[in-house]
């Protein structure tokens, strides 16, 4: 079974808090024996200089090495009159003498001191005695590289064990804390992955506690937002089946019982039945074109060829376009535009927005009113305002205009031959031109869509 990531971390800072406590200990190990060697060492030097001063003296009172020799009773009460002076003196605990030494007189010739062979490179490196500028002896002491003494070993094993004492339990306390700190900074993890495994198996609802504000808690705030956007994506992809369904159902119902009702000779094949059945295919069409623009649209498949245009123009060939429909249903169909207005765009692309806005308003106004169309130029921006006249819409509805297969209700149904995805598509072609589209209250008593597109800049400032 691998380990989980909490183990991983637990390990990784464990193994890293033992590797640096191991060499620490190592560190303070190394500083401690060198230095304590060292601390022995001065002693000795300071107690070579003692007895080399007080032989010089005791020298100097006899005239010859005749009071040392073959006396090593005199030798010893000299050291403990040495090591009796040092308990209470402040430099030197008495630990003792730690090394061997050798009292030799002007000859080399040992007087007093150990009774082994004097190393040769020892006699270069003694402690010179002189006695009125006359030179009397040497008093040569081995050096301290290496605790001989039982005193001083005991005390450094002991100070080995105390510090292999105090490292076990510091890594267990450090095992403890860095498992509970493994865990605290885990659990934004888990809670991820919960979340995560719940969003894969199709549970939008999925949500995790934002419980910081670091990098986590910035992950976690991004989580709830995609597991937001994707809820709602599939709440709209439900209902967008749901309403192809319904919408095709309708065309395809009223056709199959008119066929069937010729067929049963309950109702005559004549012109007026054919233009009812000619009626209900072009309703179906529109819908499935309008489908495919919608679904072309939102994938980005729609071919684009954005080019300088004038948009005025297009505004103004659209209007032409419609005027005679809006007259012939008695309504009123009028513009304020400036002279020019400059946009890299589509123009077939734009003029299947314009065509769609002017469907809209053509459909769902009553009779006796009337469309303007108002065209400002604000710095970068064009606003270009379709308004129209009653009925006109709530705040809600005006919310949810520009939603698929939206329909209000009023005049603003199925019978007006809309398949409530113009201004679905209608948004998809401004957005498409980095512009925005919004929906309000027209002053006619109508609803007012608003169109802000960003105007050509000129070809060096272009990217």
């Amino acid at each position: 079974m691998k380990p989980g990531i909490t183990a991983k971390l637990f390990l990784a800072i464990f193994l890293t808090s033992s590797l640096v406590m191991v060499t620490m200990n190592w560190g303070v190990r190394m500083s401690f024996e060198r230095g304590f060697i060292d601390y022995i060492r001065h002693g000795n030097e300071q107690r070579v200089e003692m007895i080399a001063d007080y032989l010089e003296q005791q020298y100097e009172q006899h005239g010859n090495w005749d009071f040392l020799k073959n006396n090593d009773k005199a030798v010893y009460q000299m050291m403990h009159s040495f090591d009796q002076n040092e308990e209470h003196s402040q430099l030197l605990p008495p630990p003792g003498w730690r090394t061997k030494f050798w009292i030799l007189d002007s000859n080399n010739q040992r007087v007093a001191g150990s009774d082994s062979t004097i190393p040769p490179d020892l006699l270069s490196s003694g402690r010179k005695m002189t006695v009125k500028s006359d030179f009397i002896g040497t008093v040569v002491s081995t050096s301290s590289e290496r605790l001989t003494r039982n005193a001083d070993i005991n005390f450094d094993q002991q100070q080995r064990r105390t510090s292999w004492i105090i490292m076990g339990f510091t890594t267990l306390l450090a095992a403890a804390v860095t498992w509970l700190l493994s865990r605290g900074m885990l659990a934004p993890v888990k809670r991820l992955v919960k979340g995560t495994h719940q969003l894969a198996a199709g549970d939008f609802s999925s949500r995790v506690e934002v419980g910081t504000q670091d990098e986590l808690g910035k992950l976690a705030n991004d989580f709830n937002q995609l597991a937001i956007s994707l809820e709602k994506n599939e709440q709209m992809r439900r209902a967008f089946m749901a309403d192809i369904s319904h919408e095709l159902r309708t065309p395809l119902a009223v056709l199959r019982g008119e066929l069937e009702a010729m067929q049963d000779g309950v109702r005559k094949m004549s012109l007026e039945s054919l233009a009812s059945l000619q009626s209900e295919v072009s309703l179906l069409t529109k819908l499935v074109d309008d489908l495919y623009q919608l679904s072309l649209s939102d994938a980005g498949a729609l071919a684009y060829r954005k080019e300088e245009t004038d948009i005025v123009h297009l505004i103004q060939l659209a209007e032409a376009g419609f005027r005679d429909r809006f007259h012939a249903k008695g309504l009123q169909l009028g513009s304020h535009l400036p002279d020019k207005a400059p946009i890299f765009g589509d123009p077939q692309r734009l003029s299947q927005l314009f065509n769609n806005l002017l469907e809209n308003s053509l459909r769902y106004t009553d009779a006796g009113g009337g469309l303007e169309i108002i065209a400002i130029r604000r710095d970068k921006f064009l606003r270009i305002a379709f308004q129209d006249s009653a009925p006109g819409l709530n705040e809600d509805q005006l919310r949810r205009i520009f939603e698929r297969f939206y329909r209000t209700e009023g005049s603003r149904n199925r019978a007006s031959g809309g398949s409530g995805l113009g201004l679905a598509i209608c948004q998809n072609i401004v957005e498409a031109h980095g512009g925005k589209i919004s929906a309000e209250h027209s002053p006619a008593g109508g609803v007012r869509i608003l169109l802000l597109l960003p105007l050509s800049l000129p070809i060096g400032q272009r990217m």
